[in-house]
């Protein structure tokens, strides 16, 4: 037993077009090669779903375990909506991370339902499970996500935010009577902000990896488009600069996502139930909604290492959160 309504400003420089190639042209090697064959001998490759309630670390720990942030982090329940791939490749292992939605057990509107679907379609397919929970405390919520872990399947206590315990011997008592309540194949109490901690994560973790080929490259990080990541790092600065004031059926759109070069030109739209809520966005002249723009657009120049130029709007559609149409045509499967 092992104890991430004010457009911006800059304009581009137009990237030149490249000439076209001559017509069938047709390169050939004059001397014929076998195609080189990657020896995969000895590697391990494995899907692991992280799942628990709501705001116990969960993207937070997949960030820590990439090595980068892809999964955003607030303190507002369901901050995470998809499935977030993470990819970590280390020696001979490669670790395929998927971040779910908190099991959402208050509320029944379609968004839950959606994300509740997410968690369950997680677990089918995945080798080994990290149930996540805060060291220290069990409640309803994380009772209902332990239920539906699949019988058989290796699951991993992580005992997450122990940094936080003001008497860390309080730990071994609650590890027993986590070890009746499921018969976990591993206990790890960590902390998913510190890098020892998670590099310890690794090396428990490895052998629970089958012996198969990579899955993806090397330095592969995530299966997640760029468009995804802006509609992301948006709601992340959406739900950090409202707080409390505005309800988590608030969801951000791409509605365009362009390359030019260096450059990237985004468009987004933060789709909100009501008029009051738009308001809650906007601010006293505009200067919340702004400072949500400028956040985001400086968090994505630094990931995807290029000029960012970044406008939201925000529109109002009544009952989206409710509404199977909308939801699918706003990305959730």
């Amino acid at each position: 037993m092992t104890m991430q309504q004010s457009p911006g400003s800059e304009e581009p420089i137009p990237e030149q077009q490249a000439e076209p190639a001559a017509r069938d042209a047709v390169v050939r090697d004059p001397v014929a090669r076998d195609p080189v064959v990657p020896d995969t001998t000895g590697q391990r490759c494995g899907l692991v779903a992280i799942v628990g309630r709501p705001n116990v670390g969960k993207s937070t720990l997949l960030n820590a375990l990439v090595g980068q942030k892809i999964s955003i982090t607030s303190n507002k329940a369901q901050t995470t909506r998809h499935r977030i791939t993470g990819i970590r490749t280390v020696g001979g292992s490669q670790f395929v991370f998927v971040d779910t939605p908190g099991f959402q057990v208050k509320h029944a509107a379609a968004l839950n339902r959606n994300l509740n679907r997410a968690v369950l379609s997680s677990l089918a397919d995945v080798d080994v499970v990290l149930f996540v929970v805060e060291a220290g405390r069990f409640g309803l919520p994380d009772a209902k996500v332990l239920g539906l872990l699949p019988p058989g399947k290796p699951a991993v206590l992580i005992a997450n935010k122990l940094d936080t315990l003001t008497r860390r011997q309080d730990v071994l008592p609650w590890l027993k009577t986590m070890h009746e309540r499921h018969a976990f194949a591993e206990f790890v109490p960590m902390s998913a902000t510190r890098e020892a901690d998670v590099e310890r994560l690794f090396k428990i973790l490895e052998p629970y990896l089958p012996q198969q080929p990579w899955l993806h490259e090397e330095d592969a990080l995530t299966d997640r488009s760029d468009r995804f990541l802006a509609s992301e790092i948006v709601r992340e600065k959406l739900f950090r600069l409202t707080g409390d004031e505005l309800p988590y059926t608030s969801t951000v759109v791409i509605e365009k996502y362009e390359e030019e070069g260096g450059l990237r030109r985004i468009s987004a739209a933060i789709v909100v139930e009501r008029e009051a809520h738009k308001g809650m966005i906007i601010g006293d002249g505009g200067e919340r909604l702004k400072r949500i723009g400028s956040e985001a657009r400086q968090e994505l120049e630094r990931l995807l290492d290029a000029k960012v130029f970044l406008e939201i709007w925000v529109k109002v559609r009544s009952g989206w959160a409710d509404d199977e149409a909308h939801l699918r045509s706003y990305g959730y499967d």
